[in-house]
Formats: C-alpha cells, structure tokens, sequence
C-alpha cells in the first residue's frame, strides 16, 4: 500500500482529482459527464503522441518532428483521397508516410551520431515544408485544408460507442497496448536498459540501434494516426493539423515520469499526465481565463509539479544516506557489545 501511495502516477491522480473539484466549484458545467466526456476529443490526439513519444525519451532519445509529421501524413491521405485513391488505401498511404518518417529520423541519429533533438529538429522543419509543397500540389496552398472526404471517414470523428467518443476508446486501446509492450515484454525491459546506458546495454547483447529505431517508428505511426483522427475530426487535412502538439505532448511525457536523461518514465503516468493537462485547459477555458493566461498556469504546473517532483526524489536519496550513515555508525557499536 505505501509503494502504491507514494508512485508518481498517485500524485498525478491526485492532482486530476484537485483540479475536477476545483474546477466543479468555479463552474458546475465542468462536471457534466458529456462535458468530460466529449471534451477529450479536444486534447486525445496529444495523449496519441505523448505516449510513444515517452518509449523514446525512456530509450534516450527525442523527436520533435512529429508536430510536423501529423500535419504531413494528414495531407498525404487528403492528396491520395483528392487522386481517387480508395480510402483504405489512403490511410494506408498515410501511416506507411509515419513509418518512414521515423524510420528517417532513426537512421540519420543513428548513422550520423548527431544529437537526436538536432535531427528531429531539423526534420520539424523539413516535413513541415514538404506536407506545404504536396497540398499545393492540389491547389490547397498555404494552410488551407484538404476536404471532401468519404462520410464514413468524417463521420468517425464523432463516433460514440455506448455513448463514449470512439477516438477515446481508440486511445485507451493503444494506451494498454503500450503499457504492455513497455512493462511486460523483453522489448520494453530493453528499452529501459539502452536509456540507462547505452554502453551496458551493448556489452550486454542488446542491439541498441534497433530497439531505439523501433521507438521511432512507432512515434512516426502513431502521428500518422493523430493526423488521420484531426483530419476526421475536422473534416479537412491540414499542414498545420499538429502544430499545437508539440508542447503539451512533451509536457505530458515529462509530467508523467520521463526522464530526460532516458532509462525512467511510465506509459500510464503518461496517460494520466495527458488528461491533467486537458482537463486543466477546459476548467480554465470554463473559467474565463484568457488562453494566454491559461498556457503560462499550464507551464506553471510543469514546473512546480517536476520541481516537486525532483524533491522528493533528492530527499528520498538524502534520508537513504542518512539512514545509510547511522547504520555504520552504530556497526561498531554493536560489534563491541557482541564481543
């Protein structure tokens, strides 16, 4: 019970809970069960990135492309749907362009030993530019969106499944997907390992240079899917589709427990970092609070939860080396009365 009380992902539950009573008693509509229901499809689409992008960070490595890549592999299916291109064959189109994109960003780090946060970096501009050029080439320039989409398409953007949102259900079945694929397989232990040291984890037989390629690729996947449920969801494929992802999807990896140091995180303190940070936005907006001031309180609990975060981690180690210390000094103490 007091391992359970004193987990991360605890601490993150607590707070989601603050902020629904609080919330509910500035504005009683917050606590509506459609409000919260329906107001994931707001923010879901960060939690299908946040949590692949977490398997990287835990692995040792970063992507920032995907903010770009969403609104890529959205136009990829919209230029296929405006060719004809049956619609399965789009989505196809669109995911193997996320597959590829990751697999791009993994082999450039690791052939080149470049920085990770460089070579997606400059990869955020490069899709970006590229999802600009190919909308474009059906006379949708600029940020204009790609549109006319077949109704089964559209209309999965407000799908409900038992009165839930059926991208909510798409996202906690990828969610338990990864939390076994990090947490109770051999892959998952692994990447653990690499994020930890990458040095031990090649002595040891682990092929590096794959496990984190895979990370990558999954990233670049499930971009594609964010892109494909914001083109539903709104009707049109844009290149801007992902731009506001960038942020709070890294925020919710780091708030959920991913170290930027690599070897340490959690899918679920993921998942649940994802709706403390929607949630939040909707109970300010609810609020009347100006976006602008509700982005700097976001980034206000950012810091004060990883401060908090980090401090009981040091007094955690402090009490271990004072206990540590006291046991050694009272060793002699001991040994003397024994003898």
């Amino acid at each position: 019970m007091k391992r359970l009380v004193l987990r991360w992902e605890a601490v993150l539950v607590l707070i989601l809970i603050l902020e629904f009573v609080v919330f509910g008693l500035i504005n009683p509509r917050f606590l509506n069960p459609s409000n919260l229901l329906y107001g994931t499809s707001d923010f879901i689409h960060i939690g299908i990135v946040a949590v692949p992008l977490t398997l990287v960070i835990i692995g040792g490595g970063i992507d920032v492309s995907f903010a770009s890549l969403v609104g890529l592999c959205a136009i990829v299916f919209g230029v296929a749907n405006f060719f004809g291109v049956p619609l399965p064959l789009s989505i196809l189109a669109a995911l193997a362009a996320g597959v590829c994109a990751g697999a791009m960003n993994a082999a450039i780090i690791h052939f080149s030993k470049i920085q990770p946060l460089v070579v997606t970096l400059g990869s955020l501009y490069l899709f970006g530019g590229a999802a600009t050029v190919l909308s474009g080439a059906v006379g949708a320039g600029g940020y204009e969106g790609i549109g006319n989409f077949p109704g089964i398409f559209t209309e999965f953007g407000y799908l409900e499944v038992f009165g839930i949102p059926a991208m909510l259900i798409l996202f906690v079945i990828m969610a338990l997907i990864f939390i076994v694929l990090l947490h109770f397989t051999r892959f998952g232990r692994s990447v653990y390992l690499v994020g930890q040291s990458e040095n031990a984890a090649r002595y040891s037989g682990l092929p590096v240079e794959r496990i984190q390629t895979v990370t990558y690729l999954l990233t670049g996947l499930c971009a594609a899917i964010a892109g494909l449920m914001l083109s539903s969801y709104f009707g049109s494929a844009r290149v801007d589709l992902g731009t506001a992802t960038l942020l709070p999807a890294i925020t919710a990896a780091v708030l959920g427990g991913a170290s930027i140091y690599g070897g340490q995180g959690s899918v679920l303190g993921t998942v649940i970092a994802v709706f403390v940070i929607g949630f939040l936005q909707q109970g300010l907006q609810m609020a009347g609070v100006p976006s602008q001031v509700s982005s700097a309180l976001s980034g206000g609990l950012l810091v004060g939860v990883v401060a908090l975060r980090l401090g009981s981690a040091m007094l955690a180690g402090f009490v271990a080396r004072g206990n540590k210390a006291m046991a050694a000094r009272s060793r002699p103490i001991v040994e003397e009365k024994i003898k």
